[in-house]
């Protein structure tokens, strides 16, 4: 446990003695926005929260601590944000005592901290995407100067380990093997709000590992901006993704290794070989290819050609058997033709992709994008969108459809009680809904798939 660690379990147990006075237990409510990397932080404050002795609630009204964790890769998070926190404004009059805190990447804005501090004055503390583990040393500033605590660091300090952290899963969860970008795309504003690269040690990421399978955890998914560039900022060979992809296999009683994200312009052939050789890393990739066009690509600083795209997809098809691929398609992005519309509507045709999460071309101010000279007209985005979504639509119902008849081992992930029925993924990441009265959520099961609905299927169990 280092010195940072040390502090922070200092200031939990002053909070402890603090709530422990109360009358009742107090609440508190993580809102979380945003990616799995944001999920996985809320875990991390939530952990932090029911140390000091509070209650997890959902009712933001209720909640003696609501914190809201944001995102801010689309300027529309930014507003949603701004009307949860309206919508506080009356029970944070009420409640003189509840603290409202807000932390995350769009804190690392200083034009969005300063708004806040003007129009949202009952907002009582803030901090960054640099010092998340550093909650209950602000909170009991809070709690005991009766102040607003603002505090966003521009620069990382450290990667604080051993906190406490709730997984919202018992069966499954994130983890962190990285923080940072080094990549810039010129439509992202990720590099600026979370900083350079920075890799966790590998022990640390193995004990982490090991500390939640003993809790029960069967299924792990790596975490990084790009997982691929895992290891580089340590100036040892030995230490990358697919070395550590090969120690984490080895963890007993861990059932399925996911990983999230893999940028394609470092999509190794030795990663191709070990999730190949490896039953229990899910046969799943996700790999963003963005757009089609290869000058669309260039603009975007995505440092790969479509031709070498394909060229990886189909490296990854001949040698791992029954593989899904999904991938992200931003329409629309500035200067974007109806030739590069075509050349992206063309890749997902040749490619055949599982899955397709596409966005509409988004303005982030603080990017090169944003001022780019050639910004595509909203009626055409729409247009292009729409046109996209049938193409999507109609190639993942097609490759869904030779699924059905097969037996596919699955994990019972949720319960859809309206339609009486268990909610499970497949390794390959495919949903399944069956009935059953054997099997219970975090078990395994076997199911035959019956019906393919497109993005997601329906089966009975074996």
């Amino acid at each position: 446990m280092n010195n940072f660690t040390e502090e922070q379990y200092k200031y939990i147990e002053k909070i402890k003695t603090i709530t422990s006075e109360y009358q009742t237990i107090p609440k508190c409510c993580i809102v979380t926005f945003g990616c799995q990397m944001n999920a996985k932080d809320s875990e991390k404050l939530l952990g932090i929260l029911l140390s000091c002795g509070y209650e997890e609630t959902d009712d933001e009204e209720i909640a003696d601590i609501v914190i809201f964790n944001t995102c801010t890769v689309r300027e529309n998070a930014n507003q949603r944000l701004y009307g949860r926190i309206g919508q506080l404004k009356n029970s944070a009059m009420k409640n003189k005592n509840k603290i409202i805190g807000i932390c995350g990447c769009m804190m690392q804005e200083e034009d969005e901290v300063l708004n806040i501090k003007k129009k949202y004055p009952y907002v009582k503390i803030i901090f960054g995407t640099y010092n998340i583990h550093a909650l209950a040393e602000i909170l009991y500033k809070a709690l005991t100067t009766k102040e607003k605590v603002y505090e966003v660091l521009k620069e990382p300090i450290a990667i604080v380990e051993d906190l406490p952290i709730e997984n919202k899963f018992k069966f499954k969860c994130g983890i962190n093997i990285m923080y940072g970008c080094n990549n810039f795309c010129s439509y992202c504003i990720v590099p600026y709000v979370r900083g350079r690269e920075r890799s966790r040690n590998e022990e640390d990421i193995l004990n982490e590992i090991k500390f939640h399978v003993k809790n029960g955890v069967k299924e792990i998914m790596l975490l990084g901006q790009n997982v691929n560039s895992y290891g580089n900022d340590k100036n040892d060979e030995n230490i990358n993704f697919v070395n550590l992809l090969k120690k984490v296999v080895k963890v007993e009683e861990l059932k399925r290794v996911r990983f999230m994200t893999s940028h394609p312009k470092d999509f190794s052939y030795e990663l191709i070989e070990v999730i190949k050789e490896n039953d229990k890393i899910c046969k799943h990739i996700h790999l963003p290819i963005q757009s089609g066009s290869n000058d669309i690509l260039k603009s975007m600083n995505r440092k790969y050609t479509r031709e070498e795209y394909l060229e990886l997809v189909e490296k990854i098809k001949n040698n791992i058997e029954d593989v899904s691929i999904t991938t992200d398609i931003i329409v629309g992005y500035p200067n974007e033709t109806e030739r590069d519309f075509e050349d992206t509507i063309d890749i997902i045709k040749k490619v055949e992709f599982d899955s397709v999460f596409t966005f509409k071309y988004s303005k982030r101010t603080g990017t090169k994008a944003a001022e780019m000279a050639g910004q595509v007209d909203d009626s055409v985005v729409t247009d292009r969108f729409n046109r996209l979504l049938e193409v999507v639509n109609e190639v993942v119902g097609s490759k869904s459809k030779k699924y059905i008849n097969k037996i596919v081992e699955v994990l019972v992930e949720d319960i859809e009680r309206e339609k009486d029925m268990l909610v499970s993924r497949t390794g390959n990441n495919y949903l399944v809904y069956f009935k059953s009265n054997k099997y219970k959520i975090g078990d395994f099961a076997k199911v035959k798939i019956v019906k393919s609905h497109g993005f997601y299927f329906t089966g009975e169990e074996v």
